[in-house]
């Protein structure tokens, strides 16, 4: 794959692409290839590229597209995937005894346990993170670079939160593959019964991450707490009069939003700001610069299990898929800082505070702790 030179804009068809990476920023050819494959499409007006960039399955992953039409194919499976921040109160944390405490969130909890209406009552799977790029992390906040934004957000250098990244699980996917098993990757035939669906599903990965959340507080014996920011990035909604579908790319419109890292590296919790050219939209995450299979291959030449356990900054990981721990180590991804520096360049946010990892749960270890 080949690393694209910095580009604004550029036009296809009817509809215009905006890539908003610098020059120095990695993106690969096949996903500008799909960011001009999406704005060929019916009814499409604007696709605005992120830092993050990279090839998805059928339609690239961070990007932000708005149309005249809804395809449910540009948001994906997993609906309503997102990121949420919730402050914790720990005495003294020792993240390597922190670890092993980490709740079993492979293992559902019991919806008989819950305490609120279950958006379209799927009941499976409530309170689990998933595979894939998910997690649930204690991180630490490392630095503040916006005093006054962090304040209003009640956060402090050193204070600890919860990170938790997962979206809407068997429900998502059941809605997507009702609607490819009849119209493929064709538009939505009735769009207001994939809207009310597609809304169920954002409500329920909500739901989902203060699920987690609040399992991981009362395991590390924290009192749970509400969440400071939960955006998702995987969506479609109604903006300026159009359909604006969402693939790993949050909503920048005046909000505080976490672009998440990898394992081993820092998270930014940024003050977006993106307008109309950016539809609305900034980076999620770092972005994968190697497939899975590449890093798996790469990473078994280059690390052992137990060194991708303990990542560069001494945090732990708890994951108990050998393969996932090498097909999600940090080198897999771009480096965060770059993609935080471009939302910067292009003017669509602005650091509030960065945060580093203490414990980073993928899934729970075969022989627990």
């Amino acid at each position: 794959m080949s690393a694209c030179p910095r580009k604004k804009w550029e036009t296809l068809s009817q509809a215009s692409v905006s890539v908003f990476a610098s020059s120095s920023s990695w993106i690969e050819s096949d996903a500008l290839d799909q960011c001009h494959q999406v704005a060929a499409l019916d009814g499409m007006v604007h696709v605005a590229a992120m830092p993050d960039l990279h090839p998805g399955k059928g339609a690239p992953i961070g990007a932000a597209m708005s149309s005249r039409v809804l395809y449910p194919f540009l948001v994906g499976s997993d609906i309503g995937c997102g990121i949420a921040v919730f402050p914790i109160r720990i005495k003294r944390p020792v993240a390597e005894r922190l670890a092993a405490r980490f709740p079993d969130l492979d293992r559902p909890v019991d919806p008989d346990s819950i305490d609120t209406d279950i958006p379209a009552g799927y009941a499976e799977q409530l309170g689990t993170v998933g595979r894939g790029n998910h997690f649930a992390e204690l991180a630490r906040v490392h630095a503040v670079h916006d005093d006054a934004h962090a304040a209003r957000l009640g956060l402090e250098r050193d204070d600890l939160v919860l990170i938790v990244h997962s979206g809407s699980r068997g429900l998502g996917e059941r809605i997507l593959r009702a609607h490819t098993e009849a119209h493929g990757a064709g538009p939505a035939a009735d769009v207001g019964a994939y809207l009310a669906a597609h809304d169920d599903a954002v409500r329920w990965g909500s739901l989902n991450r203060r699920l987690m959340a609040a399992r991981i507080a009362e395991a590390l014996g924290a009192v749970p707490e509400e969440a400071i920011v939960d955006e998702c990035h995987n969506s479609v909604s109604i903006v300026d009069g159009r359909y604006l579908h969402r693939k790993g790319a949050a909503n920048g419109d005046a909000r505080p939003v976490l672009v998440a890292g990898t394992r081993g590296t820092a998270s930014f919790l940024v003050a977006a700001h993106a307008g109309p050219d950016a539809n609305y939209s900034v980076a999620h995450g770092a972005g994968r610069k190697m497939s899975r299979s590449d890093a798996l291959r790469r990473g078994k030449a280059k690390h052992t299990v137990e060194e991708l356990r303990r990542t560069p900054v001494g945090s732990y990981v708890v994951c108990g898929d050998r393969q996932l721990l090498f097909e999600e180590a940090p080198t897999a991804y771009k480096k965060i800082e770059r993609v935080i520096d471009d939302l910067v360049e292009f003017g669509l946010a602005t650091p509030i505070v960065s945060t580093h990892p203490l414990v980073t749960y993928k899934t729970a270890e075969k022989v627990r702790r």
